[in-house]
């Protein structure tokens, strides 16, 4: 028995035109950090240039995942496009991890053999793409707990200002002090800021995927609040996991009394056990599923559940 009133209509805001705002912001930094790389020869403004080539990519995706999730559910999409969000945070994540990993690499064979850089223009280029960033991250920030896909683009835009942060005080340095490595080491400490933002990240939306229990759900606490109520026995085949930000479902097989059956009680049960959900674990009636066995129905089982 369950409640099927589901409605799955997107969960928390949809933000689509601040990503138009941050996409257009971010592309026409793409292009002048492209030909600030080209004639400063710049590994640091090179990589942000990268970075901002996938946060452009990312918000692109971004946008078509935030118009999918929309689209209402369907008899063959039943929860319609709601996973369109992670599995686009989920290739943001993956970007973001090669570029840092990129980054590290190129980084230590330019510590080695250090190429000549024009530190004027590195730095002029740097401050237009900080300037880009910190348009972009002011137009996401009130958005950025919306979901996964809205993290995935404010981390993207975020870390792209820690890298401008990092052209501009290579170019700085560099022109002080001659010393040419620090633009090696500027990129090196971009990277290191990449790499585990972009691991949390797509850890998550991989569980997300793999449909591991919602971060924050203990599921013991889950059972013994069910055993808690009267008439129940047993709860058995108890499964949870999340379709999308803010939309976690919970389904449970519980064994009560039989004559609960007979009298009508099963209904209240029912009833109480959805509200029990609701109430100590935030997820709501529409998307909690019981399935009720009259304790004689164990026997009948191929497989007896403990």
């Amino acid at each position: 028995m369950s409640d099927h009133g589901h409605s799955h209509a997107a969960a928390g805001v949809n933000p689509r035109r601040r990503l138009m705002i941050a996409f257009g912001i971010t592309a026409s930094v793409l292009v002048a950090e492209v030909i600030g790389a080209v004639l400063t020869g710049g590994l640091a403004l090179l990589v942000d240039a990268a970075h901002m080539l996938t946060d452009a990519g990312g918000l692109l995706v971004a946008l078509l995942a935030s118009s999918l999730m929309t689209r209402a559910a369907t008899a063959r999409r039943t929860w319609g496009y709601q996973r369109a969000e992670i599995l686009a945070a989920t290739a943001q994540a993956a970007v973001l991890l090669a570029v840092g990993l990129f980054v590290v690499i190129e980084g230590v064979q330019r510590l080695i053999s250090p190429p000549e850089i024009v530190s004027t223009q590195l730095l002029i280029f740097g401050a237009i793409g900080l300037a880009g960033n910190i348009a972009s991250i002011l137009v996401l920030a009130s958005d950025r707990a919306t979901n996964f896909n809205m993290r995935a683009a404010f981390l993207e835009v975020v870390n792209d200002a820690l890298g401008s942060v990092g052209v501009i005080i290579a170019a700085i340095v560099i022109a002080l002090t001659g010393f040419t490595r620090a633009d090696a080491i500027a990129a090196l400490l971009i990277g290191a800021l990449i790499i585990p933002r972009a691991v949390k990240l797509l850890r998550e939306t991989v569980d997300v995927l793999l449909e591991s229990t919602p971060m924050g759900l203990d599921l013991d606490s889950v059972r013994e609040h069910i055993l808690e109520l009267a008439h129940v026995r047993a709860v058995h085949d108890l499964h949870a996991s999340q379709i999308a930000t803010h939309l976690p479902v919970l389904t449970a097989h519980v064994v009560i009394d039989d004559e609960c059956f007979r009298d009508g009680h099963s209904t209240e049960i029912l009833g109480l056990l959805q509200s029990c959900v609701a109430t100590h674990f935030d997820i709501s009636v529409e998307h909690s599923t019981f399935q009720l066995e009259p304790a004689s129905h164990g026997a009948r089982e191929a497989t007896p559940h403990p």
